[in-house]
């Protein structure tokens, strides 16, 4: 094995042994969120937390049964079944998806087996698993495995920041959505009440982590299933397995939309209930507020020439913020949203003229080397790093002593 991918083997031993870093332990102390459970969120409204990285709900009527989201896939849907069936034995009259993700939709072929229930989705759901199949994007899959931690072996996850740790069969490919069972009705409206076995709910059209996404909203009971629009994490406004660009402006702007039902309990995307109602209303104010600093901060150091790498450092988090659990960057993180923003607003090319045509990385390496005193002084200042767990300098490092003696192949992983 190459000198550069042992320094690279060591940076990673090192940067997980040891005693837990802060970060680790609040990682572990999140595993609580995603217990298996039975929520009671309010009369004849269930949520079944834990079975897999996304909760499933279902809402009790005169006659059956209406199931908002239905998890990440067959088995973990067919657990959650076995709960409601203690609860309650009336057929399957309406299955509701947030979104076209996976992970919300892979159970769809369970449920919809318990009676012949209608399908709802946006009308054009799965759009971004669409886009990229019309563009012919395969590495999708493998950066959806390698953000997910599917790749990892068990006792190296502790969980997602919004999810517990979970092996779905689908791997990377359940970023798309499931297409064994076809969607019946579709929203194309702005809003639409529909009725379900007795139930009146609002279907919600938004833009936000995807531009397939609904809320539904249960006025009687005054619930709000806000799909991944919210969960208790710094958003996701850009996923490092890739994706179009998020829009921030609309993602903050439904946020308000659902602040504006004025509900009284909420059912977040992935994580725990919420049935306490001032805490609902914090939530969403904050979280709405948040989005909209970053952005906005983001833009006005545009406007003043910042590039990607200056802005990262330009905005920050402010306190009141940063300091409420349900903002912490559990899964989104602050500064590729930041980057996000800019390469979705302005383009890839970052303001500098030195970067419109850059050095290849083999050559940029070569003199980086030569500037250390050769090769071998590079890697002893990659070994020096580790050993002063400056670990991203390491790996910054190794990345030239990578580029300078390349792989034959390029690693599955």
């Amino acid at each position: 094995m190459k000198r550069a991918f042992i320094a690279l083997a060591l940076y990673t031993a090192a940067s997980v042994a040891g005693a837990d870093t802060p970060e680790t332990a609040l990682l572990k102390a999140r595993s609580a969120e995603f217990r298996k459970d039975v929520v009671q969120v309010a009369d004849n409204v269930y949520t079944f937390t834990g079975h897999s990285v996304q909760p499933v709900s279902m809402l009790i009527g005169k006659d059956g049964l209406a199931i908002i989201d239905t998890g990440m896939d067959a088995q973990s849907a067919q657990a959650v079944l076995a709960e409601m069936r203690k609860i309650t034995d009336l057929p399957v009259k309406a299955i509701i998806l947030t979104h076209g993700h996976g992970d919300h939709s892979g159970g769809l072929p369970v449920f919809a087996a318990e009676g012949s229930p209608d399908i709802w989705a946006r009308g054009n759901f799965g759009d971004e698993a669409h886009a990229f199949e019309h563009a012919g994007l395969t590495i999708t899959r493998k950066r959806g495995a390698r953000q997910g931690g599917f790749l990892l072996p068990p006792e190296k996850r502790i969980n997602n920041g919004v999810a517990r740790a979970y092996y779905p069969k689908r791997g990377g490919a359940v970023f798309g959505a499931d297409k064994s069972v076809k969607t019946t009705h579709h929203l194309k409206e702005a809003r639409k009440t529909v009725e379900v076995a007795g139930i009146k709910l609002d279907l919600v059209a938004l833009n936000g982590e995807t531009k397939d996404a609904l809320y539904v909203w249960y006025p009687d009971q005054r619930v709000l299933f806000s799909g991944d629009n919210f969960y208790k994490s710094w958003p996701n406004l850009y996923p490092i397995r890739g994706s179009a660009y998020r829009d921030v402006q609309a993602w903050a702007d439904s946020v308000d939309m659902m602040l504006q039902e004025n509900p009284d309990k909420l059912v977040p995307g992935h994580t725990r209930p919420v049935t306490d109602k001032a805490l609902v209303i914090e939530m969403l104010t904050n979280y709405r507020d948040a989005i909209r600093f970053v952005f906005d901060k983001t833009i006005e150091g545009m406007n003043q020439g910042m590039t990607p790498d200056e802005l990262v450092d330009y905005v920050k988090l402010p306190a009141e913020y940063a300091e409420k659990d349900y903002l912490k960057e559990y899964y989104g993180n602050v500064e590729w949203a930041v980057r996000s923003i800019f390469a979705g607003t302005l383009g890839w090319f970052d303001g500098n003229p030195t970067t419109l045509f850059s050095l290849p990385i083999r050559e940029e390496a070569e003199r980086m080397a030569e500037l250390a005193g050769g090769k071998d002084k590079l890697e002893s200042a990659a070994v020096q790093a580790l050993e002063s767990k400056d670990y991203q300098w390491t790996a910054q490092l190794c990345d030239h002593l990578i580029a300078l003696d390349p792989p034959h192949s390029t690693p599955s992983c």
